[in-house]
């Protein structure tokens, strides 16, 4: 997966479509991202203490990582990831400014 947590992307398809965020968690083999302030869900919390109430909660879900663009922090456009080695490591580069992300 070209995506890692940490990254700026943007939703380029779904009903989020256009939000943008920070990747908070990754699952690399099953290809999804946890997204922040993205694709949010309701949970219901029970109480857990004594005197305490329930709550709803809003949790960010994960996400398939085919339906995001990584943000270059360099150009600041929406771009695709490709590598480039340099002294024997595999560095990660944006297509449209060819500078390392």
């Amino acid at each position: 997966m070209k995506i890692k947590k940490g990254d700026n992307v943007i939703v380029i398809s779904g009903k989020d479509k256009g939000k943008k965020g920070k990747v908070q968690r990754g699952f690399p083999a099953l290809g999804l991202l946890v997204i922040e302030k993205v694709n949010l869900k309701k949970v219901h919390k029970k109480p857990r203490k004594q005197g305490e109430k329930g709550q709803v909660v809003e949790v960010a879900a994960p996400i398939k990582a085919c339906k995001v663009m990584l943000i270059c922090g360099k150009c600041a456009k929406v771009t695709r990831t490709g590598y480039k080695i340099e002294n024997d490591k595999k560095i990660r580069i944006c297509k449209k400014c060819q500078e390392s992300i």
